[in-house]
């Protein structure tokens, strides 16, 4: 007999581990698919402005007679935002993101190095994207600037951006919706933090300085309810994973002594 109850107390782990990992997956899986959706509409914003800023170009160049190098730059750029948009009717999660704002910078830089050439100006210093819009290109300059509650940061501007800061104004800020909130980009939490990682990883520290404003203001108060949600929903799955072990062994006795005839 006490073989049989530590059996049925291993079923009622057995089954409590597995119920509690299977509504785990259930909820991670359920949680990217919500996070996808505004990610993939924003990259496509991007990659739309790539195309419209592509287009600018052709209306700029026309008449222009192109050398060997403006022809490899601008077909560099062209390459970009049809790679771009493979890249974004490809993505299933979040941090798919990543590889298409890495594209539209490499994008972004090739129509700026197109410029330059016919200009006859030498090719531009690869530098981040506009840190308040990465859609704004390349950055021209940093600028101490303070987000609302949070610390002084220099972060890339572009020209426009530069002047707003220096005379106290807003920047024109990246907005998206975070519920029923438009917030800027960096206060969107964690389904956003791949979108900026793409197109500011390869300048090294700016990593860092995105992750701690991201962890901060409203997308780090978004995590840790996430997270004190997970555990709740954790200690749930195991109570009604142990519950369903009890009922089934609670089953199994019942059929067991229905099997005895007193």
């Amino acid at each position: 007999m006490e073989t049989l109850v530590v059996l049925l107390v291993l079923a009622v782990v057995v089954v409590a581990v597995v119920v509690s990992r299977r509504n785990a997956r259930a909820r991670e899986l359920a949680r990217q698919r919500a996070e996808l959706e505004p990610v993939k509409k924003l990259a496509f914003e991007d990659i739309t402005a790539l195309g419209e800023q592509l287009q600018e170009l052709d209306l700029d160049l026309a008449g222009h007679q192109l050398g060997a190098g403006e022809n490899a730059d601008y077909q560099r750029a062209l390459d970009a935002y049809e790679s771009a948009k493979t890249a974004g009717d490809a993505m299933t999660r979040p941090d798919d993101v990543r590889h298409v704002t890495q594209i539209l910078d490499d994008g972004r830089y090739a129509i700026a190095c197109v410029r330059a050439r016919v200009a006859g100006e030498p090719l531009p210093t690869r530098r981040p994207p506009c840190f308040f819009d990465p859609r704004h290109g390349l950055s021209v300059t940093d600028v101490p600037w303070t987000p609302p509650g949070g610390a002084t940061r220099d972060v890339p501007a572009c020209a426009l951006d530069a002047e707003r800061v220096s005379v106290g104004a807003d920047p024109d800020a990246r907005m998206v919706m975070v519920g029923a909130q438009r917030v800027p980009y960096w206060q969107g939490g964690r389904a956003y933090q791949p979108y900026a990682a793409g197109y500011f990883s390869a300048f090294g520290p700016m990593e860092l300085m995105f992750a701690g404003m991201m962890f901060g203001g409203l997308g780090g108060f978004d995590m840790l309810g996430d997270g004190i949600g997970a555990i709740g929903d954790g200690i749930g799955d195991l109570g009604q994973g142990i519950g369903d072990g009890l009922g089934s062994i609670g089953d199994g006795i019942g059929d067991l002594f229905d099997g005895f005839d007193f």
